[in-house]
């Protein structure tokens, strides 16, 4: 017995002295987040220590914890069903905590962003989801969500983000972030003068955009919709980027146990060494920052508040020198290409500002049910101070012997003055709400909105041409245009819609849109109604994966200030709203091109508008007739195709074929003979004598008249190392029609020459999460640094964007392009933690 007892005293022993030495034994922690390949956290992910028995499991945010041993070499192995095992090593030091953000693959990786994989989203006439991460590394002067919509439907100005879809306006285009409607400065007149757009890419989560079809739910304009919704942080986190362009700070995450969340963005723009190259030469200094922030609390259970708010303000001073223009085509007249030398004095100051807030509840009382309210106030305040005087000489340029005016063809002085403000006050108010009733989602809304605008407007041109002013007229000094107006206007407008999405027994494949928008404003008191309605069907015995897809509705725009606004800054108060009535159908099939997964979507479309309010495009400034005179058409079809052409980097080619026509009222189109004796008429008037006069109505092409749409992003990387990526970002767009400022009659004969850019980026990522780093290591805290090298306008193709007129001694008419930026790089560091 006593043996006994002395055998288990020494066991006894032996594990006590055995516990004391593990307790004195150094310990570490690590940490981190886990997430799949489209950033959504994982839940359930199996985190062990290899070769031993412990382990953990990732909550429901994808967060895990587990303590180790310090001072030794150890590795965790992550496994979670359905996607790759992945093993990372450590060495962690003594109470050493690391941090890691760890992203997991799928067996069989599908595309991220650019194909859709909820069959509900399939289902939506025009829609395009994309990736907001790609924003940054898209190669393009303005960057930003707007640079990879453009590879989608098209564009001619590489300094602004204003696009145009399927014939329309930009004016035409509705821009939501979290439900609320954001607007952009109205005064700016080039794409020099424009700042930051709305949109922070950083803050973004869902990018959906509605080139046609869209839902009643959504506004009321004709042509598009970009609905973005901003993240709702699940940890801290952040980024910060540097770049020769602009520069951007962002902010996340989350308090009171997760009850609280919040966003914030820096951002700063100067287009400054994008103008520094420009033909017209002098000192540029354009500048541009804002601010924003998302708060949102989980007051209860069932309720939540969201607030929102944006500061945003730009300047653009200018003071030019002078500006050697050159026609790209020879004269039939001349021997050498034309020239316009034009020597500057004067300055012009311009300010946009413009401030937003927005308030949310929103009350889900149930799973089905969700009630949302909504209160939001914006503010645009813009200067406009022009006073530049410029010296021309125009004639023939010689090019091969200093570039000089060796023929002059005339002579003159142009003297621009301009003292614009206008302020602009939007307050609404507004509820949602959605219920789930199975197969029927149903969707309701109401919207008061009040608006109130100040605008004074005063400015003037001279033009001394050959020693006399232009116009030529006796008596006092006339001026060639002026405008002196003040306005006040105030107009109230309400707006509502209902709609269903219904969805019928899952064998039909049969999903359906019914819905209808209303609106009433106090100015012109006109109450419209617009139905809207869309079907969708995937043949459930066909073998292929197709969704048929068919939409039909009326979309009117009623008239902001700029429609009303006449050439001379009178006010058209009657304007109406413009109708339009489309139709488009086509068809989303899904398949796998090189074994990869793949997606084609096409969409034939037909517009008619009637009330149309013809407009004139002068760079990027929109200059209404203010007249509903005139009926106009768009008609056309596009075709993209999404896929990877090489594993894990997805690309898309977007092709589009459109024409777009309108008919003004009382217009009579006069033929005239030209410099070079070509007859310049209405395209349906054929042989028309030199000497005629013709007077005639008929179909003009529209500003956005473009035959041909092409786009493409590529992006590939090498084949020994995934993380040095390179980018295409390509767009050709046919010609485009233009006229003499207020004049539509020549606009079927002058034409601006194609658009055609290429632009290139590589991207190195010099540092990922999973890279192993200590705990004094600086970088420890970061999950990725990626250096862009970008060169904007590969081929150094001198896009033009409009024209100058000038006159010679005997009154002909010649035209001298204002070109674009040539080709430029530009330096870029991106870094996340």
């Amino acid at each position: 017995m006593l043996t006994h007892f002395k055998r288990s005293g020494i066991l006894f022993f032996l594990l006590g002295i055995s516990f004391l030495l593990q307790a004195q034994q150094k310990k570490a922690s690590i940490s981190g987040i886990i997430t799949d390949d489209n950033g959504k956290a994982l839940s359930g992910v199996v985190v062990e220590i290899l070769n031993a028995s412990k382990k953990v499991i990732t909550n429901d945010t994808g967060f895990f914890s587990i303590t180790v041993i310090a001072n030794k070499p150890m590795a965790l192995v992550f496994s979670y069903t359905g996607f790759l095992t992945i093993q990372k090593n450590f060495y962690p030091g003594t109470d050493e905590k690391e941090f890691i953000r760890l992203q997991m693959q799928r067996y069989t990786n599908e595309l991220q962003a650019v194909t859709i994989k909820d069959q509900r989203e399939r289902q939506q006439a025009g829609l395009n989801v994309l990736d907001a991460n790609k924003a940054l590394l898209n190669p393009s002067p303005i960057g930003g969500i707007e640079g990879l919509i453009k590879t989608l439907v098209g564009s001619n100005n590489e300094l602004s983000s204003q696009y145009n879809v399927r014939g329309g306006s930009y004016d035409e285009n509705l821009v939501y972030v979290n439900d609320f409607e954001v607007y952009r400065p109205y005064l700016v007149r080039s794409g020099q003068q424009e700042g930051l757009s709305f949109i922070n890419p950083e803050l973004t989560g869902n990018v959906r955009f509605y080139n046609g079809g869209f839902q009643a739910k959504y506004g009321d304009k004709m042509s598009s919709v970009l609905d973005i919704t901003y993240r709702k942080p699940t940890l801290n986190s952040g980024s910060a980027y540097l770049g020769l362009l602009e520069q951007g700070l962002h902010l996340e995450g989350t308090a009171n146990h997760k009850k609280v969340t919040y966003l914030l963005g820096l951002r700063n723009r100067s287009n400054k060494n994008l103008l520094s190259s420009q033909e017209t030469t002098g000192n540029y200094i354009p500048s541009s920052a804002d601010w924003q922030s998302l708060i949102t609390w989980q007051v209860a259970t069932k309720w939540r508040l969201e607030a929102m708010a944006n500061i945003s303000a730009t300047s653009f001073r200018f003071y030019p020198k002078e500006s050697q223009l050159t026609s790209g085509v020879f004269s039939p007249l001349y021997s050498s290409s034309l020239g316009l030398d034009i020597f500057f004095q004067g300055q012009e100051k311009d300010k946009y500002s413009t401030g937003f807030v927005g308030l949310s509840a929103i009350h889900q009382p149930t799973r089905s049910l969700q009630l949302k309210w909504m209160v939001s106030y914006f503010n645009n305040s813009e200067q406009e101070n022009i006073d530049i005087t410029g010296a021309y000489l125009f004639g023939e340029r010689d090019v091969n012997n200093g570039g000089g005016i060796v023929n002059p063809l005339g002579a003159g002085v142009n003297q621009n003055y301009a003292r614009n403000a206008l302020d602009i006050d939007v307050y609404t108010a507004a509820h949602k709400g959605t219920l789930d009733k199975g197969r029927h989602f149903i969707q309701w809304g109401n919207s008061i909105e009040r608006q109130l605008i100040t605008d004074h407007q005063n400015e003037w041109e001279y033009r001394d041409s050959a020693g006399y002013s232009l116009p030529n007229q006796p008596g006092p000094l006339s001026l060639f245009s002026a405008v002196n107006s003040t306005a006040q206007l105030g107009i109230t407008r309400f707006s509502g819609y209902v709609q269903d999405n219904i969805r019928f027994a899952d064998s039909s494949g049969f999903t359906m849109q019914l819905g209808a928008r209303y609106n009433y404003n106090t100015l012109n008191k006109e109450f419209l109604v617009s139905p809207r309605a869309g079907l969708s069907f995937k043949p459930q015995s066909w073998k292929k994966d197709i969704v048929i897809r068919v939409a039909a509705g009326v979309y009117v725009q009623p008239p902001f200030y700029r429609e009303m606004r006449r050439f001379d800054g009178s006010l058209n108060t009657g304007l109406l709203s413009q109708k339009s009535y489309q139709l488009s159908g086509g068809f989303d099939y899904q398949f796998r091109l090189f074994q990869r997964p793949a997606r084609f979507s096409t969409e034939l479309y037909y517009k008619y508008i009637k009330d149309a309010v013809p407009y004139d495009i002068d760079n990027v400034r929109l200059r209404y007739y203010a007249q509903n005179n005139a009926k106009a058409y768009a008609a056309g079809i596009e075709a993209r195709l999404f896929g990877e052409l090489v594993k894990d980097a997805e690309s898309w080619i977007s092709l589009g074929l459109m024409r777009t026509r309108e008919n003004i009222n009382n217009d009579s189109y006069t033929t005239y003979t030209n410099a070079s004796g070509e007859i310049i008429g209405p395209a349906t008037i054929d042989k028309i004598p030199a000497d005629s006069s013709v007077n005639a109505i008929g179909w003009l092409r529209r500003p956005t008249d473009r035959l041909v749409t092409f786009g493409l992003f590529f992006q590939d990387y090498l084949s020994t190392n995934k993380n040095i990526k390179v980018y295409f970002n390509t767009i050709y767009g046919s010609n485009l029609p233009y006229n003499i400022p207020g004049n539509a009659r020549y606009r079927n004969a002058l034409q601006i020459e194609p658009y055609i850019r290429v632009d290139m980026g590589f991207s190195a990522l010099l540092l990922t999460a999973q890279s192993n780093r200590r705990s004094h290591s600086p970088f420890k805290n970061f999950t990725d640094i990626w250096a862009t090298l970008e060169i904007f306008n590969v081929i150094d193709r001198a896009n033009t964007i409009s024209y100058q007129l000038v006159k010679d001694y005997g009154n002909n008419t010649y035209t001298i392009p204002n070109r674009l930026t040539p080709r430029l790089l530009n330096l870029k560091i991106i870094a996340r933690w």
